[in-house]
C-alpha cells in the first residue's frame, strides 16, 4: 500500500505488534501523541486491574501521557474472552473514529489482534458435562496430558498459544470434543468487514538482545513488587486470568512446589518461550511490516507522519 492510497481513506487503525519487552508501549505512546489520538490495548493480560506488575502494563506516567482503553478495566474474577473483546473493541474504534481519523492499537496477544482485524464466528456452547469431565482429568493427569491432547486435536492453535495456560488449553479441547472441529477453525475463514483501513507494524530484533531485555524486565518486575502482587492473588490462583507466565511460577513457589530461585528462573525461561511463540504467530501475517525498535523515523515515514 503506497502513501497516496493510505491517505485517501481517512479512517484507519495502526496496529503495533511484536514479542513481549520489545518496546511496543513506548512506540504506541509516541505515535499516538504525534497523531493526537488514543490507544486501544489488545494485550489480554493487561485487561485485569489486579495484574499491574506481572502483565507489564503501562505505568501511571505512561497512562497519563496518552488516553488508553482496555487497560485494567476488568477483575480477575470476571469471565472475558476474545469474542467479547471483538464486540467491545470494534464499538470503541467506531466511536473514536467519529473524532479521530487514526487510532493506535497495541498488543502482543495475537488472538485479540485477530479479533479486531478478522473477527470470530460464533463459538459453540459447551456442555457442563464436558467441562467437568475435562477438568477432572486435568486434575488427575496434569498439564502435560492436557498439552498432548490439544497438540493432537489442534496443532495450529497449540503451536502459538500460551502452552502453560491450562484454562486456554482446556477451552480449545472443549471445543474440539464438543464439535469435532479444532478451536482454530472458529476464526472467521473470511475476515469480517471493517469500516476502516488496517496498517500493521511489527517490532523485532535479534534474539539475544530480546532475551536480555526480557531478563531485565523480569528483574525490574521483581524489584517493583511482583512477589507481593502475586501473594495477594493466591485466593484467585485458579482463575483463568492468572494461568499465565509470571504468576503461575510464583504460585508454585508459594505452594512449596519449587524454590524462590527456581521460580525466578522459570519466569525468565517461560517468558522467553512466550516471546518466541508470539513471533511465530505474527510472522505468519504477511500484512505486517517489520521494523527494529529504534527505527522510529522510518516508522513515522511509513505511516505518513
Amino acid at each position: 500500500m503506497n502513501l497516496k492510497s493510505m491517505k485517501r481513506n481517512t479512517k484507519r487503525i495502526i496496529i503495533i505488534v511484536g514479542p513481549t519487552a520489545i518496546g511496543k508501549t513506548a512506540l504506541s505512546i509516541e505515535l499516538a501523541n504525534a497523531l493526537n489520538t488514543e490507544i486501544i490495548s489488545c494485550d489480554s493480560r493487561q485487561f485485569y486491574k489486579e495484574l499491574k506488575i506481572g502483565s507489564a502494563a503501562p505505568n501511571a506516567k505512561e497512562l497519563a501521557a496518552t488516553k488508553h482503553h482496555f487497560i485494567h478495566h476488568l477483575s480477575v474474577t470476571e469471565d472475558y474472552n476474545a469474542g467479547k473483546f471483538e464486540i467491545n473493541a470494534i464499538a470503541k474504534i467506531n466511536d473514536l473514529h467519529k473524532t479521530k481519523d487514526t487510532i493506535v492499537v497495541v498488543g502482543g496477544s495475537g488472538l485479540y489482534v485477530d479479533a479486531i482485524c478478522k473477527g470470530f464466528d460464533k463459538m459453540p456452547e459447551i456442555s457442563t458435562q464436558i467441562r467437568i469431565k475435562l477438568k477432572t482429568k486435568l486434575n488427575e493427569q496434569g498439564l502435560a496430558w492436557l498439552q498432548d491432547e490439544v497438540k493432537k486435536a489442534d496443532p495450529d492453535f497449540y503451536t502459538t498459544c500460551d502452552q502453560q495456560n491450562s484454562q486456554r488449553l482446556l477451552r480449545a479441547l472443549e471445543v474440539f470434543i464438543a464439535t469435532g472441529e479444532p478451536f482454530s477453525s472458529y476464526k472467521s475463514a473470511k475476515p469480517k468487514y471493517r469500516p476502516f483501513r488496517i496498517i500493521k507494524i511489527g517490532l523485532t530484533t535479534e534474539r539475544e538482545l530480546l532475551y536480555r531485555r526480557i531478563n531485565s524486565r523480569v528483574d525490574k518486575m521483581l524489584e517493583n513488587g511482583l512477589f507481593e502482587e502475586v501473594e495477594s492473588l493466591i485466593p484467585f490462583q485458579q482463575k483463568n486470568a492468572l494461568q499465565t507466565v509470571g504468576y503461575k511460577e510464583i504460585f508454585a513457589f508459594y505452594n512449596n512446589e519449587c524454590t524462590l530461585k527456581k521460580a525466578v528462573e522459570n519466569i525468565k525461561q517461560n517468558t522467553r518461550r512466550f516471546a518466541k511463540r508470539q513471533l511465530t504467530w505474527f510472522r505468519k501475517d504477511k500484512n505486517i511490516t517489520w521494523f527494529e525498535p529504534h527505527q522510529i523515523n522510518e516508522i513515522k515515514t511509513f505511516i505518513g507522519l
